[in-house]
């Protein structure tokens, strides 16, 4: 019986292109270089075209310029992200799609304003209905494509002071499982990636937060702060044809936090 893969492997993403949102920084960035490590080209986004650039800059000159290209558009405005699709597939299809831009809003729920709580929702979730399904209309006419969605620990777990990031994430698992009902029968796979803490530059503060730090360390089985570095690998593995028959669940990346008690 012959195999079902090419010779090459199944973990290339050769000749596929991948919209990153939000990988000027951190995860996305992470995410954005491991993709392109595998073969991909990669279009970084941001709200900032002179970060975006800057960053693809960087990348361009470690993995080539015709690997590298740049959209900036805001991934809460429909009108926004519907033209900034429309901008991309002029030059080419997406293939693989990683919604990964999000933000963090740390106030008790009794004094949470509906403004901010809404903010993050749109952000760190509707955000994802909005590039997914943009997305997902050129995927399914092509009869192909992936979606990552970017959850976390919080889409298991909850915390204090982070009512609105926890909704917003438990959330994106259900969409991500909507999708899945919606779009597998056309070829899209969907599926979630939930990294654990992760030492950013937005984190740094809690790294260098003596309480905090120790609470991570002694509730992470592994004993230590996620790298950016280490959410890429999965999300290759999602993207890619190694995970061809898997669709509608959320790989946790967390050194075991959501596996103990």
């Amino acid at each position: 019986m012959s195999s079902p893969f090419e010779p090459t492997s199944p973990f290339d993403l050769t000749g596929r292109r991948a919209l990153v949102t939000g990988s000027s920084r951190g995860i996305g960035l992470a995410i954005a270089r491991s993709l392109l490590g595998a073969g991909a080209q990669v279009v970084i986004h941001g709200r900032s075209a002179e970060t975006v650039q800057a960053t693809a800059v960087a990348l361009a000159s470690q993995f080539g310029a015709d690997a590298v290209s740049t959209v900036v558009f805001d991934v809460t405005d429909e009108q926004s992200v519907v033209e900034g699709v429309a901008e991309l597939e002029a030059s080419g299809p997406i293939d693989i799609l990683v919604n990964n831009a999000g933000l963090q809003h740390r106030e008790p729920m009794l004094q949470v304003s509906v403004e901010d709580w809404e903010r993050v929702i749109r952000t760190d979730l509707t955000s994802a209905f909005l590039v997914g399904r943009t997305v997902a209309r050129g995927m399914i006419g092509r009869g192909t494509g992936a979606i990552v969605n970017i959850c976390s620990v919080q889409t298991d777990l909850a915390r204090p002071t982070i009512g609105a990031y926890t909704a917003a994430k438990h959330g994106l698992r259900g969409l991500t499982r909507a999708m899945t009902a919606e779009w597998a029968g056309s070829g899209v796979r969907v599926n979630g990636v939930a990294p654990g803490y992760i030492r950013t530059e937005l984190t740094q503060p809690l790294v260098d937060d003596p309480v905090f730090n120790a609470w991570v360390l002694g509730r992470t089985p592994a004993g230590r702060w996620g790298e950016p570095e280490d959410i890429g690998g999965a999300v290759v593995w999602l993207a890619s044809d190694a995970s061809r028959f898997v669709t509608g669940q959320v790989v946790f990346v967390d050194g075991g936090m959501t596996a103990v008690v």
